[in-house]
């Protein structure tokens, strides 16, 4: 996923907390979700960084490593310049884009099935 193209801002912004709390109609529960959305984004940036960084791992010295350095630090750059996970897991709140659902709703109907 392209975090980039996201429509996130960078920077913290103030939220109206009515707003998160529309969806779920507790705002606990909202900051849950957002929470646990941000931890799985936090993870797959991480995985991807790490791909993508795996790729210049040389175990030799040479004049070659001081290019490999400039790629591995515009790499780098760019990923510090990406929303934080919170700020794109609150977006994607906001825009219905997390799947979630109530477990004590499924907890209730397993306990009708038996």
């Amino acid at each position: 996923m392209d975090y980039k193209k996201s429509k996130a801002p960078v920077n913290t912004v103030t939220r109206n907390i009515m707003d998160l709390c529309d969806e779920t109609g507790n705002i606990y529960e909202s900051v849950a979700i957002i929470a646990k959305r941000a931890n799985q984004i936090s993870v797959q940036i991480k995985e991807d960084l790490s791909k993508k960084l795996a790729e210049f791992a040389s175990y030799n010295d040479g004049l070659d490593e001081v290019f490999e350095n400039r790629e591995q630090i515009e790499i780098s750059r760019y990923y510090e310049k990406l929303p934080k996970p919170t700020l794109l897991s609150t977006q994607e709140f906001i825009e219905d884009k997390i799947y979630w659902r109530e477990a004590q709703t499924q907890q209730q109907a397993g306990d009708d099935i038996k």
